[in-house]
């Protein structure tokens, strides 16, 4: 089965040079910059084009892989000149897709161009579900540029509401201060795509505790760290002009084809130059510490303020105007009362919200609530962005199919329905006829970069008609390591109990502010896990379920924190 860290990997051997096929990455995220990455380390002579929208690309760094499967990272924002700098067969071009025509073997992109293609790569990720999209009180939160749109919307808010329960709203709730924050989650627990009751309620008392104190109870040193990357500021001029770019990087002109003529966006015969189109492919997810050195203060309080009130088992059933809240005699929820501060905390708590007229805007939830607010943030998930590949044209052939979810079906070696056609991240909905016992996909960085990597070998082994191998370790477990309320978090296999119906067993352990273990267990065996604080037990437990251990014997002693477990099993 094949290495799952592409840094590891040794060098590709002198038979893979005669891979000089022209392919085309749509996207400039995780798993788009990963399958361009490998697959220019698999085949240095291949031509490799990245259509990339947004005007920067995600790239994965720092990379260290902590167990057989389990592996951590950082997510960087680099520019389009990174990838061409790093590897000199591809070659980056700032437009997004608009339609593809699978007949011509060609991507039309905004700009005026096609880029015609031998191997494609769909990689454009997914966009976020909006429960007002046109709403002026609405903004959902997907991307670096809706990530600054919010941050100048919040200065001068008094009350917001986020609605949704995964991983950018359970950050962002833990991110935001200066204002009340209303969270209205339709779950009967906070971050239910990621824990169960039990951790939520371990996570509960930090929701407005202060950062050093949360991040200091979790391990981590309460002063902030600098974050050891380049950033960039985004404008239309910076991301042209070679000029700006960071010292020693350059946008090099159009590279020549091994097999003659220059590569990049040409008029194909048959097709007529497509009218320029405005820029409509939204930017690459966020990536792991998004939130790292960003300023996320309201106006409403001072400015180490924190004060979240959770409704539970709900959803938006409408929003209204002022006009159309006093005209239906409706009433606004106060918002509760500020519990005590904790000891040393400058919080000021005064209040500064004036009477209910005041607010633009009135969100009315389906159990009856209706609470005033400045500004709604809209996490509740995403869907993939797959617009510009949806065929118009007829014969079964040419279309590619969809699973329920939206996501363009790939089999196990991330194919289309449509010859030399792969998709990898977000994008796509993988349909395994015999997937991994403990591995379930799941829309997250992590398998973004994974499903990158493992497209890139697919596409290679396909060019040079050699055997996959089957899919790589990495899928074997499902692994994602994390970071909520200042606290480490570990995800191995059936974290939840996935998929196992009431075939199991539960052991925990629990410090309170301090750490929190689940294991899940069935037939004496681990399955599962989640492991929240620097437990160091995250190799040990991934070796116990991969290997199949039966662990009965130990019964609940398995985890008692007085025996060394990390030796015992070693």
């Amino acid at each position: 089965m094949a290495d799952s860290d592409s840094s590891e990997s040794s060098e590709p051997s002198a038979g893979s040079r005669v891979f000089n096929e022209r392919c085309v990455i749509v996207g400039g995220g995780i798993a788009g910059v990963s399958c361009a990455e490998e697959l220019s380390r698999l085949a240095p002579d291949a031509s490799i084009e990245v259509v990339c929208g947004a005007p920067l690309v995600k790239a994965v760094t720092n990379f260290r892989q902590v167990g057989r499967s389990l592996a951590e990272f950082e997510v960087n924002e680099k520019h389009l000149a990174y990838l061409t700098n790093k590897c000199p067969n591809i070659r980056v071009y700032n437009s997004s897709a608009v339609s593809f025509l699978p007949a011509s073997k060609v991507i039309q992109v905004s700009d005026a161009a096609y880029h015609p293609y031998r191997k494609l790569c769909i990689c454009t990720g997914a966009v976020p579900k909006i429960i007002a999209k046109d709403h002026p009180r609405v903004i959902g939160i997907r991307d670096t540029e809706s990530v600054e749109e919010f941050q100048k919307k919040l200065v001068d808010a008094r009350r917001i509401m986020v609605v949704g329960n995964g991983g950018i709203a359970t950050e962002l709730v833990y991110e935001v201060s200066g204002c009340e924050v209303v969270w209205a989650i339709k779950d009967k627990s906070i971050g239910h795509a990621f824990f169960d009751e039990g951790a939520a309620t371990f996570f509960l008392p930090h929701l407005e505790t202060p950062h050093h104190s949360a991040e200091s109870a979790a391990g981590k040193p309460a002063e902030a760290k600098p974050l050891k990357r380049t950033k960039y500021v985004l404008d239309s001029v910076a991301k042209q002009k070679p000029s700006l770019l960071p010292e020693g990087m350059h946008l090099p002109p159009p590279y020549p084809s091994s097999r003659g003529g220059i590569h990049g966006p040409i008029t194909p015969p048959g097709c007529t130059k497509p009218p320029l189109v405005e820029n409509c492919e939204v930017g690459s997810a966020l990536g792991p510490d998004w939130h790292t050195e960003r300023r996320m203060k309201g106006g409403g309080y001072g400015e180490h303020y924190r004060h979240v009130h959770v409704e539970y088992e709900c959803e938006v059933a409408g929003l209204l105007s002022p006009g159309e809240f006093h005209s239906r005699g409706l009433r606004s929820e106060e918002f509760p009362s500020k519990q005590p501060q904790p000891e040393g905390s400058t919080a000021k708590t005064q209040r500064v919200v004036p009477h209910e007229d005041y607010w633009p805007v009135y969100v009315e939830l389906n159990n009856g609530k209706v609470y005033g607010c400045d500004l709604v943030v809209s996490a509740t998930g995403v869907v993939p962005n797959t617009s510009a590949f949806v065929n118009k044209w007829k014969g079964a052939e040419l279309q590619l199919k969809f699973a329920a979810d939206g996501g363009i079906l790939v089999d196990s070696e991330m194919r289309t329905s449509i010859p030399n056609v792969y998709a990898a991240g977000d994008v796509c909905t993988v349909q395994w006829d015999s997937p991994p016992a403990n591995w379930f996909p799941m829309r997250l960085w992590t398998q973004a970069r994974q499903t990158g990597v493992y497209t890139a070998r697919c596409i290679f082994a396909h060019a040079m008609n050699e055997p996959v191998g089957g899919p790589d370790f990495c899928f074997e477990l499902f692994t994602h390591i994390t970071r909520f309320f200042g606290y480490k978090v570990v995800l191995l296999g059936r974290y939840n109990a996935q998929g196992l119906g009431d075939d199991y067993e539960i052991l925990l352990r629990c410090s309170k502010g301090m750490e929190y273990v689940k294991v899940v267990l069935q037939k004496g065996r681990m399955v599962g896990a989640v492991l929240i604080g620097d437990t160091d037990l995250e190799e040990t437990f991934e070796n116990l379920i991969l290997n199949k251990m039966d662990l009965s014997r130990y019964g609940e002693s398995l985890l008692d924190p007085n025996i060394d477990i990390e030796d015992y099993f070693d």
